[in-house]
């Protein structure tokens, strides 16, 4: 039911879109349908589910010459790969604070976007993605919410010399997590999860006459948990740093994209009294995207994943649960096949195919379902439909 009135409300809603001088609004209705067999990326009990449904409005209001609001409203149900229902993706005041021949900077107050990684700014627009299902080692789908932006403060600089294009971002915040973001990180649990601060740099090069982009970015942000009188875990705190260099090429038929991260990853306590993790996992993606046409794209990526860089089969997952955990959640390796087809101006159809090696990306992340994620290979597959104005 609430699928069908967001369908009637955006169908109305693409007929009285309105667009000035100063302000501009947008949407976009998506509704697919999508299975994980043998795993609880969607569902518990792998069935085929319709539980791929994106409904977003964004609008950007200009006050003046040098200051703008803009936000954006979605509602989504992913089934187990992020909470459903409606929220505020980002919503913020945009100072251009210097725009002249040699350098333009931005600052953006409020809830910001992630600006620092390929597709963290586009992520939360199902027409802008290069799939349904963004590579799992780098775009979490389990806290979706958390890294699509922060509540805070965002720097946003460019600047060009005889080298090439330069892009600067900085970003300080933190965002409030939900329950079941939560429940994604450590399971059944009573307590409060709190992400105290949220660090990130990026740097972007694009050298002169050239199809290329390199990238570099930064992450350093620490959560702490507050336990509830009868839970079954304990105060502790998890910390997550995380560094990823980035290469881009984008030719006429041919877009290749590569993002490479090594995550350091602290948690003390939490899981019980004395508990201590300190690895370093190491995981990225190489996807290539060939144009047949202007309307007819295939795609293709290869997703790797390691918990542990020094224990990349997973023998000594039993650290976070001794003696029951399988070496696969210590992993997770995946190849997709994808296919996007423009049919009209503003529709297109997307499907693709996802062969899984490993569950180490499926949540709970901190306490692993064994009942249900027990096999090592796992297929997925996800058909969506798009329309937006």
């Amino acid at each position: 039911m609430v699928r069908l009135a967001s369908l009637v409300f955006l169908s109305s809603l693409s007929v009285s879109v309105y667009s000035s001088e100063h302000l501009k609004v947008h949407g976009f209705l998506a509704q697919g349908v999508i299975q994980a067999a043998d795993s609880n990326f969607v569902n518990d009990d792998g069935d085929v589910s319709l539980e791929l449904t994106e409904v977003g409005i964004n609008a950007a209001y200009r006050l003046n010459s040098s200051l703008r609001v803009a936000g954006q409203g979605v509602y989504v149900n992913g089934g187990n790969r992020y909470p459903e229902g409606a929220s505020i993706d980002y919503l913020f005041l945009d100072w251009q604070v210097v725009n002249n021949c040699d350098w333009n900077v931005k600052a953006q107050f409020g809830r910001n976007k992630n600006y620092h990684w390929l597709y963290s700014a586009t992520r939360d627009v199902p027409h802008t993605r290069p799939s349904i299902v963004l590579p799992q080692s780098l775009y979490l789908d389990a806290f979706r919410d958390v890294v699509i932006g922060v509540d805070g403060l965002a720097l946003l600089g460019r600047t060009s010399n005889h080298l090439g294009e330069w892009d600067i971002n900085l970003s300080y915040g933190r965002s409030k997590i939900s329950d079941q973001e939560k429940r994604n990180l450590l399971g059944d649990v009573q307590g409060r999860l709190n992400h105290d601060s949220d660090t990130q740099f990026s740097l972007y090069f694009r050298p002169s006459i050239s199809q290329w982009q390199w990238g570099i970015s930064l992450l350093d942000a620490n959560f702490s948990y507050d336990s509830a009188e009868l839970d079954r875990v304990v105060d502790g705190e998890v910390i997550s740093q995380r560094l990823m260099v980035s290469a881009l090429y984008q030719g006429e038929k041919w877009e290749i994209s590569s993002e490479i991260m090594r995550e350091r990853g602290r948690i003390q306590n939490i899981l019980f009294t004395g508990f201590a993790n300190d690895l370093t996992a190491e995981g990225g993606y190489v996807q290539a995207r060939y144009f047949v046409s202007p309307s007819l794209t295939l795609l293709s990526r290869l997703d790797v994943y390691d918990r542990d860089r020094k224990d990349r089969r997973g023998n000594n997952i039993e650290l976070i649960g001794p003696g029951v955990i399988p070496n696969y959640f210590g992993f997770m390796d995946t190849g997709t096949l994808g296919i996007t087809w423009r049919f009209a101006s503003e529709w297109q159809v997307q499907g693709e195919f996802h062969r899984v090696k490993g569950t180490a990306r499926l949540a709970p992340i901190f306490a692993p379902n064994l009942a249900v994620n027990n096999q090592k290979y796992w297929n997925m597959w996800a058909l969506q439909l798009t329309s937006w104005f």
